[in-house]
């Protein structure tokens, strides 16, 4: 199973694909270096196998690559993040305690 995370701006989103085919997406708003995720789905015929986890990451390494911050307004991206502690540091510090996040280590 060959799956990318891809940045589609056009449709303000960031897309889950398996094997070219679209299993889930991630809804953002971009604005001023700061990418507010406010919604993830993974279609039904793609759930059940850690796929919504692919997607998290991937956004997550798009921001980071793209030296941007998150606001994680989805609490499915809150939850991975508070699992994940690793890129607490995607969320400004200001913002990390009202989402529920620890500071970096």
């Amino acid at each position: 199973m060959t799956t990318e995370v891809l940045d589609v701006p056009a449709y303000d989103r960031y897309e889950l694909r398996v094997g070219g085919d679209l299993a889930g997406y991630a809804l953002y708003q971009r604005t001023d270096g700061v990418v507010s995720v406010l919604h993830t789905e993974v279609e039904p015929e793609y759930e059940g196998r850690g796929l919504g986890s692919v997607l998290a990451r991937g956004v997550l390494d798009g921001i980071r690559a793209a030296g941007e911050s998150v606001l994680p307004r989805c609490p499915f991206l809150r939850r991975y993040l508070q699992r994940h502690d690793g890129y607490a540091d995607l969320v400004p510090a200001a913002d990390r305690a009202r989402f529920g996040l620890a500071a970096p280590a």
